[in-house]
């Protein structure tokens, strides 16, 4: 392991090496971290055949729209795999490949200030049926503290080291912290529509000035249902959450920034997803666990409210989990949140005494949405629920709604009430859709069709605290801003 003050000195310039030796296991996807608290987080890595991606390889064959869906209806692998890899290639050998590779992983975590209290977790081998993965959870961490993570990578009962990957994470400050908090939310990003061709998404880059406390991904991280390829399997599947995490500016960020990763539908199976629904060869029971319990942090629930502070705390909403059919008939019993969560919701928002709280949800609970759509709150068919939650949350006036899905940036505030929604926009402009920029309605106090994210900051100053919500570009310029505080008491 490298000395405290030299990791400190590189960290900012590199997170993955590896030794002279050609050949593997490797860090091709870095680590992520997930579910941070005051005093715990959970760390996933994945280990490769190769430190970077296969820039060089053939790219994927298209199939058509009618044969996708054949492809789809029949869901054989071997007609999956010959209408989108051309012959004589085999999937690891594509364009963005980063295949896994058996091995083992040693994780130390220290505190950036007092490196001896080290937490050592030795060696363990990454689970091959688990796409290579393996994770840790990390307890007994100090609140508002930096964190440093060393990894090192290994064949299975060797003692050299093949590779290492460098980050750090920081927990939320306690509930008792009058610090200023500065996040980021994004949604919709996908390899195909990268704006860096050669790095991944610029917004990345960006989000990294001012460097911000947390950053939490709303979801559709990827796109199983659309084309190069369409993941019509598993490995498929896999294939395409190897491909972007390999990308070095999203590695780049996530090895450094304390992150809350949520799912919607197209990280489950395909658009508008709900249960009994299939994708190619993969059930829709398949489609969590693949990303609850393998491509990404797990956690006991898939929902979680943490307190950044005095003056913030959020709330990840589950979105998919716990739904009903899009097609069955609205009522009392038709829901997306599900009986226990939204219970849970109510009664936690009510208990929080925070200056402001965020309610952060895959899928708008206010919208606008386009009429055609039939998968969220926003929609006729779950009206009865989303009426009951838009209903309860008109007695707040410090709660406001986060949600992606959207392909563009918005806010709406319903005349006459305290609802507030904060939409991100999708994650580059070539990925910007589905509303007309002329369509303005009432509610929309912001409406932007272009890529970008949302960046807020909570703060005091005087005898108020502040939170600002800003919409930003790709290139992290401010194209909106809306502002609201509260009178601190004496």
């Amino acid at each position: 392991m490298k000395k405290p003050w030299l990791l400190i000195m590189l960290l900012p310039l590199f997170c993955i090496s590896c030794t002279k030796e050609t050949e593997g296991p490797f860090f091709g996807n870095g680590f992520h971290n997930g579910w941070a608290d005051q005093n715990s987080i959970v760390i996933w890595t994945r280990l490769t055949t190769t430190p970077e991606m296969n820039r060089t390889g053939p790219k994927f064959l298209v199939p058509s729209a009618q044969e996708h869906r054949r492809l789809d209806k029949i869901a054989n692998p071997d007609s999956i795999y010959a209408a989108q890899i051309p012959e004589g290639y085999t999937l690891d050998q594509m364009e963005g490949a980063c295949p896994g590779m058996p091995g083992e992983v040693r994780l130390v975590c220290y505190p950036l200030r007092n490196p001896e209290e080290r937490i050592e977790h030795e060696w363990k081998a990454v689970d091959k049926d688990r796409n290579y993965t393996t994770q840790w959870k990390l307890d007994g961490l100090h609140p508002d503290t930096k964190y440093i993570v060393e990894l090192e990578a290994r064949r299975a009962g060797r003692k050299k080291v093949t590779a290492t990957a460098e980050g750090s994470f920081r927990t939320p400050p306690g509930r008792d912290s009058e610090r200023g908090i500065n996040f980021c939310i994004v949604t919709c990003h996908d390899y195909p529509r990268r704006d860096d061709p050669v790095n991944g998404h610029k917004i990345y880059k960006s989000m990294l000035q001012p460097f911000p406390d947390f950053l939490v991904h709303t979801g559709d991280i990827e796109y199983y249902d659309k084309p190069n390829p369409f993941a019509l399997t598993e490995e498929l599947m896999r294939f395409k959450w190897d491909r972007i995490f390999a990308l070095p500016n999203q590695r780049d960020f996530y090895r450094q920034v304390t992150t809350y990763f949520m799912k919607d539908d197209h990280d489950v199976l395909r658009d508008d997803a709900y249960p009994g629904m299939l994708y190619g060869t993969v059930a829709w029971e398949r489609g969590l666990e693949i990303f609850d319990k393998e491509q990404f942090p797990s956690n006991d629930l898939p929902y979680k409210t943490i307190r950044w502070g005095k003056d913030l705390q959020i709330w990840i909403m589950e979105g998919r989990n716990f739904r009903s059919l899009n097609s069955d008939p609205d009522g009392p019993g038709k829901t997306i949140w599900g009986k226990e969560q939204k219970e849970w919701l109510f009664s936690t928002l009510k208990e929080s005494d925070a200056a402001f709280k965020l309610v952060i949800s895959p899928a708008p609970v206010l919208g606008p949405d386009r009429n055609s759509k039939k998968d969220n709150y926003s929609n006729s068919n779950f009206r009865h629920e989303g009426d009951e939650i838009r209903e309860f949350l008109k007695q707040f006036d410090n709660v406001f709604i986060c949600n992606g899905d959207r392909h563009w940036q918005y806010v709406t505030n319903i005349p006459g009430t305290t609802l507030w929604e904060f939409g991100t926009g999708a994650g580059s402009d070539s990925h910007a859709e589905g509303w007309k920029q002329s369509d303005v309605r009432p509610e929309h106090r912001f409406l932007r069709v272009k890529g970008g994210y949302l960046q807020g900051s909570v703060y005091r100053e005087s005898n108020v605290v502040r939170i600002v919500m800003r919409h930003r570009d790709v290139d992290g310029n401010i194209v909106h801003e809306e502002q609201f505080e509260r009178k601190l008491s004496n």
